[in-house]
């Protein structure tokens, strides 16, 4: 969680990529954006000169034109000497938000499609816990982290959104401790971009649309906005539904049901 100036600066420079007129200029941003990002994460000392608030803003976005110039665009080179002339309150907070610029980027570059891009990160999150070879593969230290990016391109190009493959290939390298962790971000990064937000339900079958847009009504009026709803069936609840929202969870499973009555005669 960033706080004080480096929050500033990251809501500050997040108004920038969303002025990104087109989808393709947006993806190749968030790409570049990204690979920024990487870039300070590697070079201690790099990072440390581009975030010394002792040294004149000048001089900082001088050496980032110089080191940049030529290998990323005109607008990534913009947004990067400005973030680089501002205050951040930690070393890390720079890569950490221009990563996350990245992110809002890339969910910017499928236009109407964020509800899509929300549901294939959730269908690639689902993969890889049904999958347990798959998710060792990917978060094997031992495997090159190209090696393990050309899995995710053999695996999910051509099945889903360009964007959803980018994303999934930055989980592997980007700050997150977990790929899983990572996908769970940049669905709610997805859902707030689309102006909702993000709850996973476990249920023993599968809604019916008609349950489905009840169940939608009622979040969006506890929360005060629309939420995209992501659906994990789940034989072990029985019966009823469990909501996960943020840090909200509504548990009115049958399983949960039973749990509780037997702690009760147990205590």
């Amino acid at each position: 969680m960033l706080r004080g100036a480096s929050a500033d600066a990251l809501t500050a420079l997040t108004d920038q990529v969303r002025s990104v007129r087109t989808l393709a200029d947006a993806e190749v941003l968030g790409d570049e954006l990204f690979s920024v990002a990487v870039l300070l994460r590697s070079d201690p000392a790099l990072r440390r000169v581009a975030t010394d608030a002792s040294l004149p803003a000048e001089v900082k976005q001088g050496l980032v034109s110089e080191l940049l110039s030529g290998k990323v665009g005109e607008r990534t080179l913009d947004i990067v000497t400005d973030a680089v002339a501002r205050r951040w309150t930690a070393q890390r907070d720079l890569p950490d938000s221009l990563e996350r610029l990245s992110e809002i980027a890339l969910v910017r570059s499928v236009g109407a499609k964020a509800d899509q891009l929300a549901d294939e990160l959730f269908g690639v999150a689902q993969s890889l816990k049904s999958n347990p070879e798959l998710r060792d593969a990917l978060a094997n230290p031992g495997r090159s982290v190209d090696d393990r990016v050309q899995l995710v391109d053999n695996i999910f190009s051509g099945k889903v959104l360009p964007a959803t493959v980018t994303l999934t290939k930055q989980a592997l390298a980007g700050s997150y401790r977990t790929v899983g962790a990572a996908l769970q971000v940049y669905r709610e990064v997805a859902a707030q971009v689309a102006g909702e937000r993000v709850a996973t339900i476990r249920v023993a079958e599968p809604l019916t649309d008609a349950d489905r847009t009840r169940l939608q009504q009622a979040l969006a009026k506890q929360y005060g906005r629309d939420v995209h709803i992501n659906e994990v069936v789940d034989p072990d609840v029985l019966g009823g539904i469990r909501v996960e929202l943020g840090d909200d969870v509504i548990d009115g499973t049958i399983a949960n049901r039973i749990d509780d009555a037997r702690r009760r005669l147990v205590g």
